[in-house]
This record gives structure tokens, sequence and C-alpha cells, in this order.
């Protein structure tokens, strides 16, 4: 799944106010947080991570094994900040972040 630049743009939109809800620690990849970035895309579709590393390649290398792990697609990276998306097979309309921000 590729992402169109306009898709990248209604996305990064949707995720500016998002708040990130999985922080990856020193700990890294541990089980439990695959299980909360399962159930996080599950749920809302479009996330916001934190990566919470100083170094700019081992942020990059925990965003892509993240990604790699749940099958979901970078939107967009800031810094330690990463917005990942996964369409849902059936979103939850009061918990999906794209059904929720529809115009």
């Amino acid at each position: 799944m590729s992402l169109s630049p306009e898709q990248r743009r209604e996305y990064r939109a949707i995720a500016h106010n998002l708040k990130p809800v999985i922080i990856v620690g020193d700990k890294g990849l541990s089980e439990g947080l695959q299980e909360e970035l399962e159930r996080a895309l599950n749920d809302h579709e479009l996330i916001k991570i934190k990566v919470a590393s100083q170094d700019r390649e081992a942020r990059q290398e925990a965003i892509s094994a993240l990604c790699e792990a749940s099958g979901a697609e970078v939107v967009q990276t800031i810094g330690k900040i990463a917005v990942l998306l996964r369409r849902a097979k059936k979103p939850n309309p009061k918990l999906s972040n794209l059904l929720r921000h529809k115009h």
C-alpha cells in the first residue's frame, strides 16, 4: 500500500492534533509494546508514536521494525515522533481517527 501525496497530506492534517499513544523506550520492541501497538492500530487506524532514543538511526530502525511487525505504514516522521497508518477491516466509528475526522 502506497500513499499518494494527497492522502499523506490529509493523514498528516488529521494526526496533527493527536498525542503519541505508544512510547518506545529503552527496552525497544517488547512483546507488551507490540500488543499495545496492535490494539492502538486496530482501534484508531492512524496513530502517533514517540521513540525515546537519542540516536536518529536507532529511531528509524525502531519505527521500521514496528511497521514490519504490525503491517503499518509510516505517514510521516519528525524528530522522535512518527505517524503510522493501518486501515482496519472493520473500523470502529467511535475510535477510528480516520472516521472521526471525516468532514
